[in-house]
């Protein structure tokens, strides 16, 4: 059985021969570039590395490598264009703070400022994202709470996409399709409802994440009228991505929305319903309508109480199953929801296991969540509970990614 067949096999709740690996399928799937360079070298691959995704310092996971380390799924990322369109370079090279050189994307602008820090900015040289000197990653410079009222008139999400950009896709999505047996996992338009505030804090529309909370609550015609827009906006996008990639991928990121904290669900799972969950559903039904494409959705923390909701709301596949948030232990989710949503991730808790347990402790780890997960009639993919940080010990990888090819 080759990867596609083992993904489908998996995501259709049926038996595939072994359970599927995915190691930067998705920018929360994904791996550190400086222990990811140091992984490859392990194995005796010595190419330039290069990053995938700038504000988390995540390598791009080569062709090589996958294979070695039978790994079932690659990208397709709308972010990425830009590589594609210009594979003759290998982009701007720059010396990471702990001295490794890598390569970022063509374009990238990374100034540096008198105390070390790097700050990251967009094509019209604004700052928009620092990374502290010998950090790992950018955060974006924003405010997170704010005074300033929403004007939900300046909130004008964009339904189109460059022709460009959808040729690049096409492009790519086939080539990946002739040239190798992985299953395609696409991300290009999705939304964000919970966490719609991140689209609200430019200059135009001057909002933040403590007043669209009030919103939902105080406003709620409004914000139904603003997340329409928003989905309005994405169903016009995921059709021209839809025209120009067609059955290349067998499903589609049509949301990344951190719904949970360590604790809990963000809102109350009653707001949830009135408010967030019918953009859901129609967002989901245009894909199911229209595509062959199952829906993926990225939600971290604890969000047990929505998962139901999510899936008569029509989610597929659910990621990354932070296993060390409350509420949502391996045999409890799959006890509640197994058969009924492909659980993609929650392979080994990245908070505390991958970073400080034993290599043994790892497998033992993987293992017993792969027990869990595992158990039914498919519905699991592998991963770890988002992305592998700089920190971690290359030899926890190595026995992380040997266990889930093991017991899987």
């Amino acid at each position: 059985m080759n990867s596609i067949e083992r993904v489908l096999k998996a995501v259709n709740f049926q038996k595939p021969d072994r359970i599927p690996i995915d190691l930067g399928g998705t920018r929360a799937s994904g791996i550190n570039a400086v222990v990811y360079d140091k992984l490859k070298k392990r194995m005796g691959i010595n190419t330039p590395t290069k990053i995938h995704d700038t504000m988390q310092i995540l390598a791009e996971v080569e062709m090589e490598v996958l294979e070695r380390l039978h790994v079932d799924v690659v990208p397709l990322d709308a972010s990425d264009a830009e590589w594609v369109r210009q594979s003759a370079q290998q982009g701007v090279k720059k010396r990471l703070f702990c001295g490794l050189e890598v390569y970022f994307q063509p374009k990238t602008n990374i100034t540096v400022e008198k105390d070390g820090s790097w700050v990251l900015r967009n094509e019209s040289a604004e700052a928009f994202a620092r990374m502290p000197k010998n950090g790992f990653y950018f955060d974006f410079i924003r405010p997170t709470m704010s005074s300033k009222r929403i004007d939900p008139n300046a909130f004008q999400p964009c339904g189109t996409v460059a022709d460009e950009q959808l040729e690049v896709m096409a492009q790519r999505a086939r080539f990946l399709y002739e040239n190798t047996d992985k299953a395609i996992l696409g991300w290009g338009a999705s939304i964000s409802l919970i966490g719609l505030s991140a689209l609200l804090s430019d200059n135009i529309t001057q909002g933040s994440l403590d007043e669209w909370l009030i919103m939902l609550m105080a406003e709620k015609e409004t914000a139904h009228d603003m997340m329409g827009r928003y989905v309005d906006a994405v169903i016009e996008q995921t059709k021209l991505y839809h025209q120009a990639i067609g059955d290349y991928c067998f499903a589609w990121g049509v949301a990344s929305d951190d719904a949970g904290t360590q604790r809990g669900e963000f809102i109350a799972p009653e707001l949830f319903v009135e408010m967030i969950k019918p953009h859901y559903k129609r967002l989901c039904d245009w894909v199911h309508a229209n595509t062959n494409w199952k829906t993926y959705l990225h939600a971290c923390g604890s969000i047990y109480h929505y998962i139901p909701e999510w899936i008569d709301a029509g989610i597929d596949i659910l990621n990354p199953v932070q296993i060390s948030a409350a509420n949502m232990k391996p045999q409890c989710l799959m006890r509640d929801f197994g058969g009924k949503i492909v659980f993609w991730g929650g392979g080994c808790d990245t908070q505390k296991v991958l970073p400080l347990g034993t290599p043994e402790e790892i497998r033992e780890h993987v293992r017993q969540n792969m027990n869990f997960f595992g158990s039914g009639e498919g519905g699991y993919v592998f991963t770890q509970v988002h992305n592998i940080q700089q920190n971690v010990p290359v030899e926890n990888i190595e026995a992380m990614l040997a266990a889930a090819y093991e017991f899987g």
